[in-house]
């Protein structure tokens, strides 16, 4: 196996370093988004208090009767908001569903902004308040160190560090609480069923806290699957397609899964959250001029970051 650059950072020395920590910081990210796509974060601004309090509230949900879950099924918002069952999300390029169930929590504009006409209300779980409030939390301060990091991005693209800023603020973001639910039987799965088919995130950066079992796997460049295992509460980031294609792929949207476990853990349940950090969808995502010379053409057309979600939201089956 060969060494792979998932480096674990410090986001403190970038929010309270100097000038020095800063540049390096920003290299750092940048030479492993430029390889992998992948970073571990350290001091991302949650405390362990509310990751253990949200996955608490996430179990609860799940643990919710079938016909409670169903009564927030919104299939008319292509699975952006609320409860998505069994069945339903199917890696690009495979045939058989992802082995999972997921809720999804969208932006809340609060600044008389707008866009807010752009986006479906939230759906409130009635029977789990804390549910609502704790997700809400995390969002923001999600939202905050993704922010961060982008204008980190920025840096190591010698851009104006708040290139991202006014693209992000009241974005089309999302947090998913997922879960891969137990399976009695393995024997009776489709050949090719797993927790989540290899894929490539839709956004600009994901922000994905931990998670309660290992299964998450990275290609390499030597075409190598590399298991990633974050320590306790660290948050795993990654480049999404949207900033690759900005980026002429200069930055890494990276091939990545949830395998199945070993047989005999098949009957346990496994929880994430990942936080899908998008811009408004007007961003125009044609690629920077810094990023295209005779070395690297341009690969991508040129579309919006709306024109491109929709595709691919296509693509995974859900919407229609």
């Amino acid at each position: 196996m060969s060494t792979v650059n998932i480096p674990r950072l410090d986001l403190d020395t970038y929010k309270n370093g100097d000038a020095e920590s800063r540049k390096k910081f920003s290299d750092a990210i940048g030479a492993a988004f430029n390889d992998t796509g992948f970073v571990t974060i350290t001091n991302h601004g949650l405390s362990k208090q509310l990751i253990d309090d949200l996955y608490a509230q996430v179990k609860a949900l799940f643990a919710l009767p079938e016909e409670i879950k169903l009564k927030y099924e919104k299939p008319e918002l292509a699975g952006q908001r609320g409860y998505t069952s069994k069945g339903k999300e199917t890696a690009k390029g495979f045939k058989v569903p992802d082995l999972k169930e997921f809720w999804q929590i969208g932006q809340t504009v609060t600044d008389g902004d707008p866009i807010k006409e752009q986006y479906p209300d939230n759906v409130e779980v009635e029977e789990l308040p804390e549910f609502n409030r704790v997700t809400r939390e995390i969002y923001q301060k999600l939202e905050e160190a993704g922010m961060m990091l982008l204008e980190v991005i920025a840096v190591y693209l010698e851009l104006p560090k708040d290139y991202f800023r006014d693209k992000v603020h009241n974005g089309n973001s999302i947090l998913r609480t997922l879960h891969y639910f137990p399976i009695e039987d393995p024997d009776a799965l489709a050949p090719d069923a797993v927790r989540a088919g290899a894929h490539e995130d839709i956004n600009l950066i994901t922000l994905l806290i931990g998670a309660s079992a290992d299964g998450l796997e990275v290609l390499t460049r030597d075409n190598e699957w590399f298991p990633i295992k974050a320590h306790g509460e660290d948050v795993v980031v990654n480049v999404g397609d949207m900033l690759q294609r900005l980026t002429n792929n200069k930055l890494r949207s990276t091939t990545h899964r949830v395998v199945n476990p070993p047989r005999e853990q098949m009957k346990f349940s496994r929880f994430s959250v990942p936080f899908f950090l998008h811009p408004k969808s007007d961003m125009d995502l044609t690629s920077l001029p810094g990023t295209i010379d005779e070395q690297h053409p341009k690969v991508y057309s040129d579309m919006t970051a709306g024109e491109y979600l929709d595709e691919r939201l296509r693509e995974i089956g859900l919407k229609k």
